[in-house]
């Protein structure tokens, strides 16, 4: 089994969110953060383009794959693939609620067949040497949750699966859509939490609707980690957070500016190399949410930031529009006083 403190705290793979640019930025915010890529089909690791699908920089570190699929062969060729391209771990998605999860019977609708998962689980795990875990929800359609969950889990740990993240809802595979599914079904945290009670011994993670770093506190106290989806890519300041409240370790930086700053070689890079600034910067557009001039900061990166041209002199323009806010700010403060 994993040891705990490795999973305490993760941000969610999000399809066309958590890309390598993504993750980047995100590792600057936090040391210790586990990072997960987009979902990646077995058959895309096999036969498609790794380096577009697989690459990743060795400050990601660490970080996890997450494959979808349901063939046992496939998925082990495909975690072999992956183990060689340098990642922590391989995660099996059972949580995907799409059309297309669901047409190539992955995903969501693999809650049904726990026997299927466990032998995926069980030829990941003869194939490679690093861990091998499992992203569910608590049940799909009419599952009663608490028989479904148990059945699951208790299958794939058998299969020697090294951990559990659970996103505590159901997926209504019939009726609602892929975002639909991620709000309306109401959240159970308290299924998770008997999950974690009643395997002591086993790294369980909880995921849904967390969105400060005080309710992940209060998941801890639970459960063994506590994965943020939405809350931590729409507002990666909190990832600022999470070292200090949740390892006792100073942050990377100081604030948003001097993460930034910090940055700043990675996007030259990606840049010098053929790349555009949008491609990193779209992942930036939460930073300083809530602060004064985060809405021109964003608004200056959504439209120089597009253009062929644009370099790092239109992340530095962005970031001067939020410190122009703020000394605004201070001074009609200090008129008050």
């Amino acid at each position: 089994m994993l040891q705990t403190q490795s999973h305490r705290f993760s941000v969610a793979p999000m399809m066309d969110w958590t890309d390598r640019h993504c993750r980047a930025f995100h590792r600057v915010l936090s040391r210790r953060a586990r990072l997960y890529t987009e979902m990646v089909t077995a058959n895309a690791v096999i036969f498609g383009d790794r380096e577009r699908l697989l690459g990743f920089s060795a400050q990601e570190h660490p970080v996890t794959v997450q494959l979808g699929g349901s063939d046992p062969e496939a998925l082990a060729k495909a975690a072999v693939i992956c183990a060689a391209w340098g990642y922590d771990e391989i995660n099996l998605n059972v949580g995907c609620p799409s059309d297309r999860v669901q047409g190539g019977n992955f995903g969501a609708c693999l809650m049904r067949d726990p026997a299927l998962v466990a032998a995926c689980i069980a030829a990941m795990k003869a194939a490679v040497a690093i861990p091998v875990t499992v992203k569910c929800r608590i049940g799909v359609d009419e599952q009663d949750p608490e028989p479904a969950l148990d059945a699951l889990a208790d299958a794939v740990l058998a299969a020697g699966a090294d951990s559990l993240i659970v996103h505590a809802r159901k997926a209504w595979l019939q009726g609602l859509s892929p975002k639909e599914n991620r709000d309306i079904p109401p959240l159970d945290y308290d299924r998770v939490y008997r999950l974690k009670q009643r395997l002591p011994h086993v790294p369980v993670s909880i995921n849904g609707g967390i969105v400060t770093i005080d309710q992940v506190l209060g998941h801890i106290a639970h459960v063994d980690g506590v994965m943020l989806g939405r809350a931590a890519y729409q507002n990666p300041d909190l990832l600022l957070e999470v070292d200090p409240a949740l390892f006792g370790e100073a942050a990377p930086h100081a604030d948003g500016f001097a993460a930034v700053e910090a940055f700043e070689p990675y996007v030259a890079a990606h840049i010098e190399a053929g790349g555009r600034l949008h491609d990193v910067t779209r992942h930036m557009l939460g930073l300083f949410t809530g602060r004064p001039g985060a809405r021109a900061y964003r608004r200056h990166l959504a439209t120089e930031g597009v253009k062929p041209e644009a370099g790092l002199p239109v992340l530095r323009a962005a970031l001067d529009e939020v410190r122009r806010a703020e000394a605004r700010r201070d001074a009609r403060t200090a008129l008050v006083a």
